[in-house]
């Protein structure tokens, strides 16, 4: 199954024209319906590779496959009409070079219609940016706290604090001097995500960073609460709709174990109703 890139309202270019300016909004989506409600509201929407965890349980972002990425980026560039459908490259699809960053890419955007994808690294990841942006693929960098590289960061750790801040700068002004058109800025201290702001030239998306950020992007799961595993620290729940959809199924299972559901109205008779003849 293959897709063309979306016609959406925005592009990458839009979102670094942002820069300093209205702040952009952003959550993620793996469906189609969710797509469609955030479609209006949302700059971007990003399928990310978190649908691992939130989706599928598994334990970290580490197990998701490239073939999981575009079956959700299929189901979400179905509902986008507005926002930008930027995609998350999975672990081990890039890291090992270039090329296979490319391949990756290109596969990634050509058989979802994603408009840009995300990687996750700095300094080390330049060279794979610059490449990726030469050949025509927007890239969104990822910086801070990578989940992917959880095992050799020790943890899901704030990032940057103290000696630290001036790696995370690095970082973001290697994304930006090679060419993303974004940088997300994941779990590190206020300041420095004030900083890196105000000294890089394109638009920082904070989550766990700074109200400062140009714009900022949440778990669509963690901010409705439908993900309940864990709460991070930035996470604000503006909905608590698991709970509300745990009480509807075991309304559910309770009427269904007294007959009460389903009801008269529920069920079909023997004739079909009688059409009206009136007009």
């Amino acid at each position: 199954m293959s897709a063309t890139s979306k016609q959406s309202a925005m592009t990458a270019d839009d979102i670094r024209a942002r820069k300093g300016n209205q702040p952009i909004v952003s959550l993620t989506a793996y469906t189609t319906p969710m797509a469609r409600l955030m479609d209006r509201h949302c700059d971007f929407v990003l399928v990310g590779d978190s649908l691992g965890m939130v989706l599928h349980g598994l334990p970290s972002t580490l197990g998701v496959t490239m073939e999981m990425m575009i079956l959700h980026g299929q189901a979400v560039s179905r509902g986008l009409d507005h926002a930008m459908l930027v995609i998350d490259m999975p672990f081990g699809s890039y890291e090992e070079g270039p090329q296979q960053a490319f391949r990756n890419a290109a596969r990634l955007m050509a058989e979802t219609g994603a408009a840009a994808v995300k990687l996750e690294g700095g300094v080390e990841m330049a060279e794979t940016i610059r490449f990726l942006v030469a050949r025509g693929i927007p890239v969104m960098a990822h910086i801070g706290l990578t989940p992917q590289s959880v095992n050799t960061l020790g943890g899901y750790k704030v990032q940057g604090r103290e000696e630290q801040g001036d790696l995370v700068l690095a970082d973001a002004q290697a994304v930006a001097d090679a060419g993303a058109f974004s940088v997300v800025l994941e779990k590190v201290p206020q300041r420095l995500a004030d900083q890196i702001t105000a000294e890089v030239s394109i638009p920082t998306i904070g989550i766990g960073a700074s109200a400062g950020c140009d714009g900022q992007i949440l778990v669509v799961d963690d901010m409705l609460g439908f993900f309940t595993a864990f709460k991070a620290k930035f996470v604000k729940r503006y909905a608590d709709l698991g709970d509300s959809a745990e009480a509807a199924i075991a309304e559910y299972a309770a009427e269904v174990r007294a007959r009460e559901f389903p009801a008269a109205e529920h069920v079909f008779g023997d004739q079909a109703p009688k059409q009206s003849t009136k007009k």
